[in-house]
């Protein structure tokens, strides 16, 4: 019979984790809405006119340039935008 309740209770706890995996974000900090879906964010970011752009960069350029983000109050692709534009120029 403890087979039978150990596979029970197995079973319970499998049911609560795949409801939590399917689950949608909580409201954040009191705001009221949810960060968009990753299709809804990829629309947004295409109706922008923006692509998905990977680099390997060493490590300690990638930190200098979240400080420089973190210090401007700005996201990390708004500043990465900007070095480039005033790289490029």
């Amino acid at each position: 019979m403890t087979s039978k309740n150990t596979e029970l209770e197995r079973l319970k706890a499998a049911s609560i984790t795949d409801r939590m995996r399917q689950a949608r974000t909580p409201d954040r900090y009191g705001k009221g809405s949810a960060a968009p879906s990753r299709r809804e964010q990829r629309r947004l970011d295409q109706a922008q006119g923006l692509v998905p752009f990977a680099v390997k960069l060493p490590a300690e350029l990638v930190s200098r340039v979240r400080a420089l983000a973190e210090g401007r109050q700005e996201p990390l692709n708004e500043t990465v935008a900007a070095l480039l534009e005033k790289g490029l120029s």
